[in-house]
């Protein structure tokens, strides 16, 4: 686990439990806090230099983000990823991604569909960028600003948290397909999209959204098949 910096500590007394879950989740999204990993209340408000206290709200935050699962003898851990479940993964990001990208270009409004395209114009910045943390946090946020668009809290909810299991997904990779020119052009990653909503379009929102679902799928599993003689740590 990271060291935390005088900096940080800085910080932490001034923002207490909301900084605490901010590093802890940015540890989890970029893999530094490895899947599976144990976390300890103790430890961690040894390693933040505070109470217990803020730490808990924290993880309790994380917790409901589906990042951090409590076991039944009260032990936390980084939630894992069995890879046996990536179908089942893909298959829920699917039917939801569908659903929210259909509602969106049902019920959006003109400031719904400019709060899209800000997103989307500071996704391409981050991946001209090369900052794949903030490419992944710019990703996610384009896609609630779609989900928020659509107007049902059921799925927004839901959602986000299929998003931060994605993300974690999308860093396992990163390398790969930026390394392999696997990435679309910026430009067009998520014009299709965006089009279909703008024209209120639901039946080709919908499709669009299942197609850039598959395309995930497919730079994962090719990540996947030319990387499993290798040692990846996902659980």
């Amino acid at each position: 686990m990271d060291v935390v910096t005088i900096e940080a500590q800085s910080n932490v007394r001034r923002h207490g439990g909301r900084f605490i879950y901010e590093e802890l989740r940015k540890q989890i999204l970029t893999l530094k806090l490895k899947p599976g990993a144990q976390l300890d209340e103790v430890s961690l408000a040894g390693q933040f230099g505070v109470s217990r206290s803020p730490v808990r709200d924290a993880l309790a935050r994380l917790i409901s983000q589906g990042l951090v699962t409590i076991l039944p003898n009260r032990t936390m851990l980084v939630t894992p990823f069995e890879i046996e479940e990536f179908p089942n993964y893909i298959a829920a990001l699917d039917l939801t991604q569908r659903a929210v990208t259909r509602l969106a270009a049902i019920n959006r409004s003109e400031q719904d569909l400019e709060r899209i395209r800000q997103a989307n114009t500071a996704y391409i910045a981050a991946i001209r960028s090369d900052d794949f943390q903030e490419m992944s946090e710019c990703n996610k946020a384009f896609h609630m600003e779609i989900a928020r668009a659509g107007k049902n809290p059921y799925l927004i909810s839901y959602y986000e948290k299929l998003l931060g299991e994605g993300q974690r997904l999308l860093h396992l990779h990163f390398d790969f397909i930026v390394s392999s020119e696997r990435l679309t052009s910026p430009e067009q990653d998520h014009d299709e999209i965006i089009e279909t909503i703008f024209n209120r379009q639901a039946d080709a929102a919908e499709k669009a959204s299942h197609e850039h679902t598959i395309l995930f799928r497919d730079r994962f599993l090719e990540f996947m098949q030319q990387n499993l003689t290798k040692n990846i740590s996902i659980l």
